[in-house]
């Protein structure tokens, strides 16, 4: 079996949307399963979150099968990591979305190890030419000069301080973390400038900047929220391979507020009919770990996003795949994905009703969510530069 590349703006099914019943996209996913040029076997992928390393949206070409007569079958290695240094001439990304509360984000690298099956994060590897499959999570791009960046940037005079947020798009303490440091070294610029940070996680790996965060909690300059989305450790295990398990993030959470450091549960994503279930009992658990804030993001699919989420239910949960689109599809207005700044985060019918207020419920018996603690930005000083010549006074 052999693959070879097919014209994409030939393909009546790439080049014009077509609307689907959950029904026929479901039979779809199937289809798509049992191509073994779309399909990436089991052994490969071992520890992998996506089933597949479909073609990137902005590609000419897609890969498909066909039989070369040899009946061959060609043994390919596992997957291995890949990790690419980037040399980005800036490093702060600014946000105008309404919905997020952070305007300046710094992501030290883009794709990620961890290999989230439902992450939204997965289609910006199209403008890199990859996969959203498993190239996101095979071929990450790592940016070693990022805390040089940022204290360049911090030191100009027009320069306005603002909490800046770590891990909005991809976990800032992924594996390669270990080995390249480098959101560590961004912690140590923020910490000597006395700037506010919030760092969004789901890794223990956190831990290690205790030293780091817990001084600039004192300031009132940082706090961490943990992303929990299950305390089943086979269903963490399915979704998220190589995040830290269930119960490392509820020691973690303990750790830090043990350290000072405030710490927000973020219950990201709710996934109809998948781990919905567990509203109470994650709130509860990472409660009596320490958290003292509370939020949740609705399940969301942005482009090529919706296939891959269904090849993983397919691969995981046949037997749900109807029922979760139905799902959510009856919360995002009739459609798999809702990009309206004012629900595309939390969702809109009975269905993402019926969610917010078991949420809101939970926090306000189990206390979460009393006090929104304000990072600030009044302690903020650039250092004067060493010139090598004493000071008058």
């Amino acid at each position: 079996m052999k693959a070879r590349a097919k014209d994409q703006a030939h393909d009546p099914a790439r080049s014009r949307p077509v609307k689907r019943t959950p029904l026929e996209a479901a039979e779809a996913a199937r289809r798509r399963m049992d191509d073994p040029a779309y399909r990436v076997e089991v052994d490969r992928r071992r520890g992998r979150g996506a089933s597949a390393n479909p073609s990137g949206r902005y590609e000419p070409a897609q890969r498909e099968a066909f039989d070369d007569g040899w009946k061959m079958e060609e043994e390919l290695p596992t997957l291995p990591t890949e990790v690419i240094v980037e040399k980005p001439r800036t490093i702060v990304t600014r946000n105008d979305s309404p919905d997020i509360l952070f305007k300046k984000s710094i992501n030290p690298y883009r794709g990620c190890e961890h290999g989230c099956s439902y992450c939204f994060a997965r289609p910006t590897h199209a403008y890199q030419g990859l996969s959203s499959g498993l190239d996101f999570e095979t071929k990450i791009f790592a940016k070693p000069n990022a805390a040089e960046l940022l204290e360049k940037e911090l030191q100009s005079s027009k320069y306005q301080p603002s909490p800046i947020a770590l891990g909005s798009n991809t976990d800032p303490y992924q594996p390669v973390e270990r080995r390249f440091r480098i959101t560590r070294s961004i912690l140590e610029v923020l910490s000597r400038m006395n700037h506010p940070v919030a760092i969004v996680t789901k890794s223990a790996l956190v831990t290690r900047d205790i030293d780091l965060l817990s001084p600039m909690a004192e300031r009132q300059l940082a706090k961490v929220a943990i992303s929990v989305t299950t305390l089943d450790p086979k269903l963490a295990r399915r979704m998220e391979p190589r995040a830290a398990t269930p119960a490392k993030r509820l020691e973690t959470i303990r750790k830090l507020t043990d350290a000072g450091i405030p710490v927000t549960v973020l219950v990201a994503p709710f996934i109809p009919a998948i781990n919905d279930h567990e509203i109470e009992a994650i709130l509860k658990a990472c409660a009596e770990a320490g958290a003292q804030e509370a939020g949740y993001v609705l399940l969301r699919l942005p482009h090529d996003l919706k296939d891959l989420m269904r090849d993983w239910l397919v691969d995981h949960y046949p037997d749900k795949l109807n029922h979760v689109f139905t799902l959510l599809q009856e919360a995002c207005g009739g459609k798999d994905y809702d990009a309206n700044w004012s629900t595309r985060q939390s969702g809109v019918g009975p269905y993402a009703w019926m969610l917010g207020r078991r949420f809101e419920t939970t926090c306000e018996r189990l206390g979460l969510n009393k006090r929104n603690l304000r990072l600030r930005t009044d302690l903020f000083r650039v250092p004067p530069k060493e010139t090598g010549q004493l000071s008058l006074f």
